[in-house]
């Protein structure tokens, strides 16, 4: 599974000014997130963060929200209003609340963004998708390489066992399981011990998922044995 390529912001600001972004980016078919990228895109960095900022909540200023889990679960919580926004990681929220008090002026006709030559916007545009679609896609291989390293890891491991157990198995018995010794040679158990019949069942299962046919390392020959050690040890 690759990681999350996004990181959720929590905004500090005035109920005020929260309510105000959520309308104009319902207004807009937008969300929050791409009214501050949108602002981002186009607009300066050092004019963003020239740009007065709306700040925090005033003092009473607050929202209730229902808990949704904990020990009380269910029940309201007041607290200080806030915005959450979906970004890249490495923003500055505060340049986001700058950003989105901006994208209000602009809405609001306060503030206007003069285009002297589109060409030059184009090109600031176009580096700014470049540079984001470069730090998307080392992100992205760095997520990839960190979700096939326990793969390879794991593939690795299987063909070390695969290796050893071929090296341990025994071949199957040229004349089959005929004696109570053959039994437990076939089931790995010393000669001359006598394994009650819960170890018999386990250690059954055990190499049965072995030498199954339908597994990897399968043989016909060997699962034979098996179950004609079995019911030699049982009696059968």
């Amino acid at each position: 599974m690759v990681a999350e390529l996004k990181q959720s912001y929590t905004i500090p600001c005035a109920s005020v000014f929260r309510d105000a972004v959520l309308a104009l980016a319902l207004r807009r078919r937008v969300n929050v997130g791409d009214l501050a990228r949108s602002v981002m895109l186009v607009v300066a960095p050092d004019d963003i963060a020239g740009f007065a900022d709306p700040g925090d909540a005033p003092p009473g200023d607050r929202e209730e929200v229902i808990l949704k889990s904990g020990p009380s679960a269910g029940r309201p919580w007041r607290r200080k209003p806030r915005l959450q926004v979906r970004m890249a990681p490495g923003v500055d929220w505060r340049i986001l609340r700058k950003a989105l008090a901006m994208a209000l002026a602009m809405d609001e006709g306060r503030l206007k963004v003069r285009v002297d030559d589109k060409t030059e916007l184009a090109a600031r545009v176009a580096e700014a998708v470049a540079v984001e679609r470069d730090r998307l896609g080392v992100m992205l291989a760095a997520a990839r390489a960190r979700d096939e390293r326990p793969l390879t890891q794991a593939r690795e491991e299987i063909a070390r066992l695969r290796a050893a157990i071929d090296v341990l198995v025994t071949e199957p018995l040229p004349g089959g399981v005929g004696s109570r010794l053959d039994a437990l040679f076939v089931l790995g158990f010393p000669p001359g011990t006598t394994p009650d019949p819960a170890e018999v069942t386990a250690r059954f299962r055990l190499l049965a998922t072995i030498h199954h046919p339908d597994s990897d390392l399968g043989s016909h020959a060997r699962m034979s044995q098996l179950n004609q050690a079995v019911a030699y040890l049982r009696g059968r």
